[in-house]
């Protein structure tokens, strides 16, 4: 396979891998589903292949999925199914695709976005330009005051200075933090693991405030890793149930 890096930040060679598996509670096969006459996979694909900072190889649980990427001319590796979580399915593919340990940068993209905007994976790896960083993610303000009290929206608590874009994650709750006034922040799933970074957090054992909030992110904060949030205006629209999918088709299809 043959990985050729594009545009990336200073000192920084990135990757894009995007865990893919068929297994969907509410909306099983969705990474085949047909979204304006590609599967929604191959739309995910295509938008990080537009944002330009590296290489995109999706990281397959199933043959099926390895098939249409390499169908619509991108770059796969299929992974053992029974992985407990993306970060473990990522970690098997960047061992797969570079051995030599080429890339210093993994982001982590999931595979539901295919109506993602390419400058907000270009602001995932932005928080690795320091190097004290261990992991990178991205947050946005939340706006609905229905999301703030709502355990399924997960709140970052990173305290932003003025005019800053970048701040460091103290801490990630479904619960209403922090208190008192000021913006809440949602949290949105797409992580930049410095190498070192990923390979040290799979070794981890799940946390105990892991299990209680039911959030992978504070397996690294227990154990000390640092992690910092770039700000983006808004939070990607994910595809999770068939209303979902009827809507990114309607995006798309304009």
């Amino acid at each position: 396979m043959s990985l050729t890096p594009t545009l990336n930040p200073p000192a920084l060679n990135p990757i894009v891998i995007i865990p893919a598996r068929m297994a969907s509670t509410r909306l099983p096969g969705k990474p085949l589903a047909d979204i304006a006459g590609l599967p929604m996979i191959v739309q995910v694909l295509k938008r990080a292949e537009e944002a330009n900072i590296g290489p995109v190889v999706v990281a397959c649980a199933e043959p099926e999925i390895l098939e249409a990427i390499e169908s619509a001319g991108g770059q796969a590796v299929l992974t053992n199914p029974d992985h407990p979580s993306g970060s473990d399915r990522i970690f098997e593919a960047l061992q797969k695709v570079d051995p030599d340990k080429q890339y210093n940068a993994i982001v982590n993209l999931q595979g539901d976005l295919p109506v993602l905007e390419p400058s907000v994976v270009q602001a995932a790896v932005k928080p690795l330009a320091d190097e004290n960083v261990d992991i990178a993610t991205l947050v946005a303000e939340i706006v609905e005051e229905d999301e703030k009290t709502n355990p399924n929206v997960v709140k970052a608590v990173v305290g932003f200075g003025k005019g800053q874009d970048v701040g460091r994650a103290l801490y990630f709750s479904r619960s209403t933090v922090p208190y008192g006034e000021g913006p809440l922040y949602h949290h949105i799933g797409i992580y930049a693991y410095r190498r070192t970074a990923l390979e040290q957090f799979v070794e981890l054992n799940p946390g105990v405030l892991e299990q209680r909030e039911r959030l992978e992110q504070l397996r690294a904060l227990e154990n000390g890793m640092r992690i910092d949030a770039a700000l983006v205006d808004t939070v990607p629209f994910g595809v999770d149930t068939p209303q979902d999918l009827e809507r990114a088709r309607t995006i798309l299809a304009g």
